[in-house]
């Protein structure tokens, strides 16, 4: 009973996760309409949220010890290459991409994931993988409503870009199941974050240092930083890894699809972007998708633990 509890609760993590990250779109776009450029936008966010979440590990001490001891610094990996990666390959592909339209090449590491755990465990895909992962994509293509005109409005550089972003994301998704440390969930967050900073300020501050960027506003764009980091790295990371390394990476894939349909409904909300029932449906078959693949990931606990 208890670790059925606990695996519940590591589910609901994930979704707590998932939702908070489909907010970011809408909250970028946002971002970009004040005048902000890409390397303004991410750069706040990275740095706030590792403010942050070094302040929660300092306020919390009964939690400390040294964060490069048991494996810690393997942490710094998935920073570099899970999300400072993610980020500035998404945040591009905004600019590039409509929400709708970049969010579809994002979703692709729902299969994309399911691949590296195959390869991991040299296997085959189950019948309700396969099922999960055709439901989860039609949903996919549907919810985000494509049509002749957004196709028009696809760019090869955007393409590639959200594709990117794809698989950096999966990267991220996969060795936050994989690393296992002693550590509290707060400070792996904070390890990984700390590990995005290197990656974005060499890529970054040059440009901004040159005075090729200098922002309007320092202190509205650190608010900015502060919704954005709050959504898409201090909420995220901590649940992900909370919640992930209890249920795996391929279940965890497929919970983070309920980050579309919180995509559409933010976006029709804050951009007053239209929802049409075809829409509605794909939606609906996401969530159709994540019920089926955590059936099946519930089963095999159940059967272990039996």
């Amino acid at each position: 009973m208890k670790k059925s509890a606990m695996y519940w609760l590591s589910v609901i993590f994930v979704l707590i996760g998932a939702s908070s990250y489909g907010f970011v779109s809408s909250i970028v776009k946002l971002a970009f309409a004040e005048g902000y450029s890409t390397a303004q936008v991410t750069i706040s966010q990275i740095s706030v949220g590792a403010a942050v979440l070094w302040i929660m590990v300092l306020l919390r001490p009964h939690t400390w010890r040294n964060p490069f001891a048991h494996g810690g610094w393997k942490l710094l990996f998935v920073g570099i290459f899970g999300l400072s990666l993610t980020t500035i390959f998404y945040n591009s592909a905004l600019q590039q991409l409509d929400a709708s339209l970049a969010i579809i090449l994002l979703f692709q590491f729902t299969w994309i994931t399911l691949v590296m755990e195959c390869v991991t465990h040299r296997t085959w895909p189950n019948r309700y993988q396969w099922l999960s992962i055709f439901i989860v994509l039609l949903g996919t293509v549907l919810a985000v409503g494509i049509t002749s005109d957004n196709l028009e409005r696809f760019t090869f550089a955007g393409v590639v870009l959200g594709l990117a972003s794809a698989i950096t994301y999966s990267l991220f998704l996969y060795l936050t199941g994989k690393i296992q440390t002693h550590h509290d969930p707060v400070m792996r967050s904070a390890m990984m974050m700390t590990g995005t900073l290197p990656v974005i300020y060499g890529i970054y501050v040059p440009f901004i240092a040159g005075g090729m960027e200098l922002p309007p506003d320092v202190g509205h764009l650190l608010l900015w930083g502060l919704l954005l980091g709050s959504l898409s790295h201090i909420i995220p990371t901590v649940t992900f890894n909370i919640g992930i390394p209890r249920i795996g990476s391929s279940l965890a894939s497929m919970i983070c699809a309920m980050e579309l349909p919180v995509v559409t409904v933010v976006a029709y909300v804050l951009l007053h972007e239209q929802v049409t029932l075809l829409q509605w449906l794909g939606i609906l078959l996401i969530l159709a998708g994540i019920v089926i693949a955590e059936q099946k990931a519930k089963r095999i606990t159940v059967d272990h633990e039996q």
